[in-house]
């Protein structure tokens, strides 16, 4: 399901220009006003809170604010400079989703369609964008909701600072708000009034048909938008810094072997962008533009950096039967969000020579096709106790410094938790004759140990009582296991003497 969220910035773009003027910015207690020039007269463009509170609003004539409010700082607006901030800001979200798009003239949105979990939550994630914005001086409200216009409305009339629409809940959550939440003209937000409808519930349980002949085609449209009914696509903004390629066509795609030699173009002409910066592409977004409006989006990633474009292609390839074209897609863009330092480097020329195994290829198709979190590799840890020895690391980290001791061998399995066995052994330091594992006895016929295992205290006192005797035990039939004995035969403080089964060799 898609979920927008709606940046509002009520005192936008005079908060921009306190930051820009920095130390000779007036006191925020003064009130700040931009004049434009409307063709007619000088008016206000915006005001900052101070000034709102005193009942100037944008539109107003710049003479009667003045004869209002007597000793106001008043700033000629630029609004070239205000979209190129709005835009740049829009930019500087992309922190929180890779879809963000400026909403002039003082709102931000940003598509984080599975992407709010990387920052704990959708609660969360608002909550630390409100508080990045505050700490540089820019007031804002936001809103999450299933679609972009529902949550500029939320944004604008919601209850809270930070409203989060759940999932479905669009319906009963705008029904409330004041039909201008909509996005409508003045003319069209008084003629509504005019009629007896207030709110958007009002509206909605209205027949479409009389609506649309008085008012136009326009208002229904607005409503859809928020309501989910119609799709309202985002023109997400690029970074100046990132590596993109876009090609439209002029009939639409719609088969597989088209993707496929667009795919090969886009990779080649990224490639040689990445090429020229002495960089790699660590992740690719491939966006698909469909006639009707939709996006469509596939990423991979790569555990190193790479700019082999026949390589890129294949990866991308493996999930184009993931995109719906639906009525065909008309324009294809490939992103490179993530890049990384890329040099040289030297090839095997004798014979003589060894070369490296390269491992990445592997990794990257591993990852792209089951995630990136099933694929890992063992690293050892700095630890005596078995379960604490050993951490997931991702495949190609470097190697952390440690080794286990090859002199204590370690099972290739260990089982989680230990299981419970019933076995015979004379105490304290005898290894056990036989164990019963899973209703199956196996008598031992060679076994190494014990091998003493305490506990961490620092983790808590408990531990430091705690001992564990290990035997490396072999049965009959060859088969080798790792048991321990709970306690050291001799204290009943260090543990109950019951054995447990802890690994396969």
């Amino acid at each position: 399901m898609r979920r927008v969220a709606c940046v509002w910035l009520p005192t936008w773009p005079t908060d921009r220009w306190r930051r820009q003027l920095g130390s000779d910015a007036p006191d925020r207690s003064v009130p700040l006003i931009t004049r434009m020039h409307d063709g007619r007269r000088m008016v206000i463009a915006s005001a900052d809170a101070a000034a709102q509170a005193m009942g100037l609003r944008a539109g107003m004539p710049l003479a009667q604010a003045q004869a209002m409010r007597p000793g106001l700082t008043v700033i000629d607006a630029d609004t070239a400079a205000d979209a190129a901030a709005l835009r740049d800001l829009a930019i500087w979200c992309q922190r929180y989703a890779p879809l963000t798009a400026a909403d002039p003239p003082d709102g931000i949105r940003i598509d984080s369609t599975g992407a709010d979990h990387l920052h704990g939550g959708e609660a969360a994630m608002l909550a630390d964008l409100l508080q990045r914005l505050a700490r540089n001086g820019l007031a804002a409200r936001a809103a999450l909701a299933d679609t972009p216009a529902a949550s500029w409305a939320m944004a604008r009339h919601g209850p809270t600072p930070a409203t989060i629409v759940p999932p479905g809940g669009t319906v009963p959550a705008l029904a409330p708000l004041p039909v201008t939440a909509l996005r409508l003209t003045t003319d069209v937000s008084a003629a509504l009034d005019r009629v007896g409808l207030e709110t958007i519930g009002q509206l909605a349980a209205t027949p479409r048909g009389p609506l649309v002949r008085r008012f136009g085609e326009g208002l229904m449209r607005r409503l859809d938008h928020a309501l989910g009914h119609s799709f309202e696509p985002l023109e997400p903004v690029p970074p100046t810094s990132l590596i993109r390629q876009r090609l439209t066509f002029a009939e639409p795609l719609l088969t597989g072997e088209a993707f496929t030699n667009i795919i090969a173009r886009l990779t080649r002409a990224v490639a040689a962008g990445l090429e020229r910066r002495g960089e790699g592409a660590r992740r690719l977004d491939l966006v698909f533009e469909r006639v009707d409006g939709r996006m469509q989006l596939i990423t991979i990633g790569t555990a190193r950096p790479v700019r082999d474009p026949p390589y890129l292609a294949k990866l991308l390839c493996e999930w184009l039967e993931t995109v719906d074209p639906g009525l065909g897609v008309e324009a294809m863009t490939l992103w490179v969000p993530l890049a990384e330092p890329l040099a040289g480097e030297q090839l095997r020329v004798l014979p003589s020579e060894t070369q490296a195994t390269d491992l990445g290829p592997l990794v990257d198709r591993l990852s792209n096709r089951f995630g990136a979190a099933r694929v890992y590799r063992m690293a050892p840890v700095e630890s005596d106790v078995p379960e604490r020895s050993a951490e997931r690391r991702a495949p190609l980290d470097p190697a952390p410094g440690l080794a286990w001791p090859s002199t204590l061998p370690r099972p290739v399995r260990l089982i989680s938790p230990p299981q419970r066995v019933e076995a015979l052994a004379i105490l304290p330091d005898q290894a056990p004759a036989f164990f019963v594992w899973r209703r199956h006895r196996h008598r031992i016929h060679r076994a190494d140990g014990p091998e003493r295992i305490f506990g961490e205290w620092w983790r808590r006192d408990a531990e430091m009582r705690a001992v564990r005797d290990y035997w490396a035990v072999e049965d009959l039939d060859g088969r080798r296991f790792w048991l321990y004995r709970r306690g050291d035969g001799i204290e009943r403080i260090t543990g109950d003497l019951s054995w447990f089964l802890h690994g396969l060799f």
